[in-house]
């Protein structure tokens, strides 16, 4: 397994994971249950926590993916750049979600504002992980470039 491989097993994590974290963060809100948000807040947890190989595995990608035909340094850097932000936003919505844990743990007053601040980082980081999963998309998938087109114009060369 090289280190493209690797960055390809551990990349969606950090993506998926807030989405799911958000799902659970929107029950528990609308239930008012305090145990479903310290779920999510322990998978946002988790989510930061799986920004760190997704991150570190991308420099070694990039070493690969750059002497691949058709694959450019603007594709890599605009990637790396959503990804970077993503992983900030990761990182900062573990950390709240580490507070917004302790103060549910400790019946803190506060603690329902931790729960919106959540909300709010954990929408940016979909769009961002969006952002970045197209972007990390676009290197190697040539279909999904805002640039592609079809041979001949776009007709379909196949009979029906």
């Amino acid at each position: 397994m090289n280190d493209a491989h690797l960055h390809l097993v551990v990349n969606h994590f950090p993506i998926i994971v807030p989405i799911v974290g958000m799902l659970i963060l929107i029950v528990g809100l609308l239930a008012k249950s305090d145990s479903v948000l310290k779920t999510a807040f322990g998978v946002f947890i988790l989510g930061a926590l799986m920004t760190f190989p997704a991150m570190y595995t991308g420099e070694g990608a990039e070493e690969i993916a750059e002497k691949l035909p058709a694959v450019t340094d603007a594709l890599i850097e605009a990637h790396e750049e959503k990804a970077e932000t993503l992983a900030i936003i990761n990182y900062l919505l573990g950390f709240v979600s580490l507070i917004g844990f302790w103060a549910f743990m400790k019946q803190k007053s506060f603690a329902n504002y931790i729960a919106i601040a959540v909300l709010a980082l954990g929408l940016a980081g979909i769009y961002f992980g969006k952002m970045t999963g197209t972007t990390g998309g676009e290197i190697r998938h040539t279909e999904i470039r805002s640039d592609f087109s079809l041979p001949n114009g776009g007709e379909n060369d196949q009979d029906d």
